[in-house]
């Protein structure tokens, strides 16, 4: 075993591969960017094909190669299973996947892995019974977990490297010019599937709105895929937004991002141009209304908000309160339609977002970004991955991504869910280190990192509570007791690839 700067132990198989974490800027370093095999479409070629067998046929897949697709459809996605269907039909085996995140609607894959057709899995989450089934130990090799800005870096360096990539598309027309704010499933941004459109050998574009040629705005180009199929529906509209979304009226959440508002406001970071990045959770759009108040009082604009973005954003530009909207992804219908529409509503992929060896992601020019968590220890360390029973659950996102570059992070989280402490000794999984943790705010109050001595010189007289992390520990022991320890098996059933590609943690089956 060799021991990490999370004082997590890797296995010395998996540390010989990819490195272990020691730190956030420890392995950004020069590389060679790889290489894409393409195949030149002629002047009278055609890219519209009748099936989607035809196109796998086309590709020329062949067992043991590597298949991306992405996830901007989320609950709504129909592309994962369709696909999958269709190649386990053809008697494929031994594939990689490496989906952008995986959501409750891929359960059929556990059929997939069991058979064989599935091999071996990098996503940035696995949720519901696909993580349970995972966490059991179903897929004999581990599942590789990167964060968004990791993704891009490993396709980007090669780590990754895709064989096809099958993207949904909610408009493309027959050379496969596509865009996400236009067609019947229409989800807005392709942040992710752009990437892998520049990197992937071979493209296939599936999509259930064909426009005529060109079909502009252009969010991937023709230059980039190799075949157009039309199908039926490509996904649900309604599951796009489905749990991502919620405005919150609990009065715990309100507190929560109450304080949140007024760390950010009464930070050194609130200035006239200041930039955020907030979630989509209740406490998270909250954090945006309260931000939006005290804004319009105070007489100050935004120059921009970033990441995944609501409609609460949309707002909040519409309104002249935020200069720009960048935007990696979108997860209601009206952030969809404004990408569409407003000229500073501006799309990018999730190198310029996020990754850690672009030549300057925009997470670096961050003010504040608001995170939650599963799980905050007394180092501030922070899990979005496994639950209170150790089972996958969550995704990393790009959490370790934006709290690592943005000048104050904040990780907002109830101090208690359900009987189960959020703030802990140790956290089951280290996503995000603590040295990249700012801010814990809780409904009872803060607790300031200790080596952010300048925040805690600059907030003596910030009215909100504030405690140490352990005090806030405490606490929440003395209302539920301690956590028993999880009893995991031997089996390393995920590896936590810190956003450089180093391995952070590694998940045990339970």
């Amino acid at each position: 075993m060799t021991v990490n700067k999370v004082g997590k132990d890797i296995p010395e198989m998996y540390a010989e591969q990819y490195g272990v974490f020691n730190g956030e800027l420890a392995n950004i370093n020069d590389y060679q960017e790889s290489t894409r095999k393409i195949h030149p479409v002629k002047p009278r070629d055609k890219k519209l094909l009748g099936s989607l067998r035809e196109a796998i046929e086309k590709t020329g897949l062949k067992d043991g190669m590597t298949i991306s697709f992405h996830h901007h459809f989320r609950e709504g996605d129909f592309v994962i299973n369709m696909v999958m269907e269709e190649i386990a039909k053809m008697g494929f085996k031994n594939l990689s996947i490496a989906p952008s995140s995986i959501a409750n609607i891929h359960e059929p894959l556990i059929g997939h892995i069991k058979k064989g057709v599935v091999t071996n899995i990098t996503s940035s989450g696995l949720r519901d019974k696909v993580g349970a089934a995972i966490s059991e130990g179903i897929l004999d090799n581990p599942v590789v977990i990167r964060s968004h800005g990791g993704r891009a870096r490993a396709i980007v360096r090669g780590d990754i490297h895709i064989d096809v990539a099958f993207l949904g598309a909610p408009s493309s027309d027959e050379y496969g010019n596509v865009n996400g704010s236009h067609g019947r499933t229409a989800c807005g941004s392709l942040g992710y599937a752009m990437v892998d459109a520049k990197y992937a050998d071979q493209v296939v574009v599936i999509t259930d709105s064909l426009m005529p040629y060109p079909n502009t705005p252009i969010s991937i180009p023709q230059t980039d895929v190799d075949y157009v199929v039309v199908v039926d529906a490509i996904g649900d509209p309604e599951g796009i937004a489905k749990g991502a979304t919620r405005f919150t009226k609990n009065p715990k959440e309100l507190l929560i991002a109450e304080y949140a508002a007024k760390v950010i406001t009464n930070s050194p970071y609130y200035k006239q141009g200041f930039s955020f990045q907030t979630g989509t959770g209740g406490a998270s759009l909250a954090v945006s209304r309260f931000l939006k108040e005290s804004m319009i009082e105070d007489g100050i604009t935004a120059s921009f908000a970033l990441g995944g973005i609501t409609n609460a954003m949309v707002e909040l530009l519409e309104e002249g309160l935020v200069e720009k909207v960048i935007d990696v992804q979108d997860f209601d219908h009206p952030s969809a339609i404004s990408l569409g529409k407003n000229a500073n509503h501006y799309e990018i992929d999730a190198i310029m977002y996020a990754s850690p060896l672009s030549k300057g992601s925009v997470i670096n020019q961050l003010d504040t970004a608001i995170l939650s968590a599963l799980e905050i220890d007394t180092d501030f360390n922070v899990n979005v991955i496994t639950g209170s029973d150790g089972i996958i659950r969550g995704a990393s996102g790009g959490h370790s991504d934006t709290s690592a570059a943005c000048k104050m992070s904040l990780v907002i989280s109830p101090l208690i869910r359900g009987r189960i402490p959020t703030i802990v000794d140790t956290v089951n999984t280290v996503v995000t280190p603590g040295s990249s943790v700012d801010v814990v705010v809780t409904e009872l109050g803060i607790a300031i990192n200790p080596a952010r001595e300048d925040l805690i010189k600059h907030f003596k007289t910030l009215d909100v509570p504030q405690f140490t992390i352990n005090q806030l520990k405490d606490i929440a022991y003395s209302i539920v007791g301690s956590p028993d320890p999880i009893e995991y098996g031997d089996k390393v059933v995920a590896l936590i690839e810190y956003r450089d590609g180093t391995i952070i943690d590694v998940v045990k089956n339970v």
